[in-house]
C-alpha cells in the first residue's frame, strides 16, 4: 500500500536522483518538489516545482513525508530539523537495487542510489548519502550528514564523523576513524586516521589543509 505524498525540497541534481530513487521505490502516491529558487525554478527534470520551503510547510497533509535533497550537509541537516520540528514525518528513500543489510541501522532522512551496498551493524545517522554503487561494510558508523559519494567504498568498522565527504571512488581501509567536517578526495585511498575538517588526497592520501570550523 503506497503512503501519501513525498514533498522533497530540493531541486536541483541530487533532487533528481532522489526523485528517481523514490519513484522507482513505488512507495508514495506523488512526488512534489520545493525548492528556494521558486518561481526562477520552475522544474526539477520530469517533476514540477511547487514553491519554497515555506510552501512545504504549509501545504504538507496528513499522511505526506518530506525529504531534503540538498548536498550541503548542514544545510541539509538543519532543514529536515526544521521540518520535522513542524510535526511532518521524514522520509529515508531507498532505490529497489541497493542493498541494504536488515541488520543495519538507518537514520530518517537518508538517501540510499541504485548499486549501494550497506552491511551488517552498520549504523547510518541522520540525512546520510549512500551515492550510486557506493559500499558500506559491516560495523561501521557513519554520523549525521556523511555523503558517500557514487563509487566510494568503506571497508569494515570505519567511523566518520557528522557532515564529512567521501569522495568519488575513493577507498577507506578497514578500523579507520574519520573526524568531523572531513573531506576525503576523488579517488583517495585512505589508510591512517583523518582528523575532524581535514583534507586527505592521493594514493595514499596525505593531509592537503585544514578547514577553518
Amino acid at each position: 500500500m503506497k503512503k501519501g505524498r513525498l514533498l522533497i525540497l530540493g531541486a536541483s541534481g541530487h533532487g533528481k536522483v532522489a526523485g528517481d530513487c523514490a519513484r522507482a521505490a513505488d512507495l508514495w502516491s506523488e512526488l512534489v518538489f520545493f525548492d528556494d529558487r521558486w518561481p526562477t525554478l520552475q522544474d526539477c527534470g520530469p517533476w514540477r516545482v511547487m514553491g519554497t520551503v515555506e510552501a512545504l510547510l504549509n501545504q504538507a497533509q496528513p499522511g505526506d513525508q518530506a525529504f531534503v535533497a540538498i548536498g550541503q550537509a548542514e544545510t541539509r541537516l538543519n532543514l529536515l530539523q526544521q521540518i520535522a520540528s513542524a510535526g511532518i514525518e521524514i522520509a529515508t528513500v531507498i532505490h529497489p537495487s541497493a542493498v541494504v543489510s536488515i541488520g543495519a541501522s538507518m537514520g530518517t532522512g537518508c538517501l540510499v542510489v541504485a548499486g549501494a551496498v550497506v552491511n551488517i551493524q552498520t549504523l547510518v545517522g541522520l540525512g546520510c548519502i549512500i551515492n550510486t554503487g557506493a559500499t558500506v561494510d559491516h560495523d561501521c558508523i557513519l554520523g549525521d550528514g556523511v555523503h558517500v559519494c557514487p563509487g566510494a567504498h568503506l571497508a569494515g568498522d570505519v567511523k566518520i564523523g557528522r557532515g564529512t565527504w567521501v569522495g568519488v571512488g575513493s577507498t577507506v581501509c578497514q578500523g579507520l576513524t574519520i573526524g568531523r567536517g572531513a573531506m576525503i578526495g576523488a579517488g583517495a585511498v585512505v589508510v591512517e586516521d583523518v582528523a575532524d575538517r581535514q583534507t586527505v588526497a592521493g594514493v595514499p592520501a596525505r593531509p592537503l589543509d585544514i578547514k577553518n570550523p
